[in-house]
């Protein structure tokens, strides 16, 4: 199951990423560069689990309700990150808004991590899990 590696490998980068713009300070390249790689991520692998995982589980009664969630905190990730490039890097408030997306990042991934692996490898097919890992690794 190389596409499950492959996303804890994801997390633990958003993990990191989300460490290393806490401890920066202002407006600098450094945070600048930092946040904009955490954009791409978070962007990136929000669209690859809805198109790849979430369609598919969504075919699953058992797993809509868990589904829909990980939809909506992808949402609210957005949102913060929407408030986060309106807001001055050398502003309090921007550190405010990362250590609230932070937070939700985490949960996020946390229920990626515990839940929708479970329930994907009890749902979805061998040949789909498969089908998703050519095409997310490609």
């Amino acid at each position: 199951m190389k596409i499950f590696e492959a996303l804890r490998q994801d997390h633990e980068k958003q993990r990191l990423l989300l460490k290393i713009l806490a401890e920066t300070s202002g407006n600098t390249a450094a945070r600048q560069e930092y946040f904009e790689e955490l954009k791409q991520q978070l962007e990136s692998h929000a669209i690859a689990e809805e198109r790849h995982f979430y369609t598919h589980l969504l075919e699953k009664d058992a797993t809509v309700d868990l589904t829909r969630h990980g939809i909506a905190e992808h949402h609210e990730i957005d949102e913060l990150i929407e408030k986060l490039d309106n807001t001055d890097m050398s502003s309090p408030a921007w550190l405010h808004h990362l250590k609230v997306l932070k937070e939700k990042v985490e949960h996020h991934l946390g229920s990626v991590d515990l839940c929708c692996t479970y329930f994907t490898q009890q749902y979805m097919g061998s040949h789909i899990i498969e089908n998703a890992s050519d095409t997310m690794l490609a």
